[in-house]
């Protein structure tokens, strides 16, 4: 008699040939795989080094240049053209300067589905597992040995099950919801384990609520992050996989959201998370709406719907990174990127250039910072001597009209 299993077991044991359970080793294959280029040209050098002639399946493989894009000197400039020449010479995907995050870009062009495994190196790949998909991050000596075997070994993660019930209040988001997570569970919380979602309120959350919430469980320490099928909504059709009942989980934590507040994470940790009450009136200079959690296309038109003809506060920026040139163009074409320039809004490439602090809107010394990111270290956006704290969209809208942090 089969032993129940949780959607992580389900997916890895569809992908190891053999039913695999928490705290196995099993080799699995690999459904896809990506590098960005802070991780590729490493990956690259060691995949030579290995003996690598040709990836394992070009049409499984893509390379993206979203860090450091487009490239602020000499030294970023040639990993790229690394990047550009390994790229020719595999006859894989690369996604180049300005056409999005990796993780908007790997769901968009469909090169991760429900119910695969997937591998990236980074961190935040764990983002697909909205899709109901098991997607971690790997170093990139790992990502090497995928691009040549198509294989990885994985220690099968425990699973924490996460029922969030009730109906999200209208000033409320997915953002509200994953950083309330992050309070309870703390920075190491769910280290090298699943956190599984279920409940009445991500059953209605869109594909873009549920990437924002997958995208962070890495924030507290968890290996993947994967969602029940229930309620998703693509434009193919596909299968996913659902635990099965009496699955085994370390944890099952339940909250009720009916009357859950807006959040916010203080500096200089992102589970420092408080109801937003505790951050109101806060000066800020600098405000940031993208990178791989808020930056879609509903997040755009969340900002647009409170600042469409009104005019950020005096003695504040706001930034502005789209997902992805698709994202860009949609607005573009609806009138939002119109909306939020009148209102006083810079729009930069896409990218996650202001997120990691490499270029593109690094802040000041003293200077207060409410951003979408995801994640808000000392330093973290490119100055150890700056305060950030992370909210939603709505948040950061309404505090770069008021001057100050405000409630949506």
């Amino acid at each position: 008699m089969k032993i129940p299993q949780t959607i992580t077991e389900k997916i890895l044991s569809q992908h190891s040939g053999k039913n695999v359970y928490a705290d196995e080793l099993a080799i699995v294959n690999v459904d896809g795989a990506m590098a960005s280029d802070t991780t590729a040209p490493y990956a690259i050098k060691t995949f030579y080094e290995m003996g690598g002639k040709q990836v394992w399946d070009a049409s499984k493989c893509a390379l993206v240049i979203d860090h450091a894009s487009p490239a602020p000197n000499e030294r970023v400039a040639n990993l790229h053209k690394m990047m550009r020449d390994f790229v020719k010479e595999q006859n894989i995907k690369l996604f180049d300067v300005g056409e999005g995050i990796c993780h908007q870009l790997m769901v968009e062009h469909n090169f991760v589905k429900p119910s695969q495994l997937f591998i990236g190196a980074d961190s935040h790949t764990c983002t697909y597992g909205a899709l109901n998909a098991f997607s971690t991050g790997v170093g990139s000596s790992d990502l090497a040995a995928v691009l040549l075997t198509g294989k990885i070994w994985l220690k099968v993660p425990q699973t924490i099950k996460v029922i969030f019930n009730g109906n999200l209040p209208s000033n409320v988001s997915a953002k509200d919801l994953i950083l309330h997570l992050g309070k309870h569970l703390g920075i190491d919380g769910a280290t090298y384990q699943t956190i599984e979602f279920h409940g009445e309120a991500v059953e209605k959350l869109s594909l873009a609520g549920r990437m924002v919430m997958a995208n962070m469980v890495i924030e507290m320490g968890a290996k993947a992050g994967i969602f029940t099928g229930k309620g998703l909504s693509l434009p193919y059709e596909f299968k996913t996989t659902e635990a099965d009942e009496g699955a085994n989980y370390i944890r099952t934590l339940e909250f009720d959201v009916t009357n859950l507040k807006p959040q916010i994470s203080f500096p200089h940790s992102p589970d420092n998370v408080f109801d937003i009450e505790k951050a109101i009136g806060t000066p800020i200079q600098y405000a940031f709406i993208g990178t791989c959690t808020n930056g879609r296309l509903e997040d755009l038109h969340e900002v647009a719907q409170i600042l469409s003809n009104k005019k950020i506060a005096d003695g504040v920026r706001l930034l502005i990174a789209p997902a992805s040139k698709q994202v860009y163009t949609d607005a573009l074409r609806d009138g939002t990127i119109l909306a939020l320039t009148e209102a006083g809004a810079t729009f930069i490439p896409s990218g996650c250039g202001p997120c990691v602090g490499s270029h593109l809107g690094v802040p000041a010394d003293g200077e207060t910072v409410i951003s979408a990111a995801n994640r808000n270290f000392r330093g973290r956006m490119g100055n150890p001597n700056c305060e950030v704290y992370l909210s939603s969209p709505a948040v950061v809208a309404m505090s770069a009209l008021k001057g100050v942090i405000s409630q949506p």
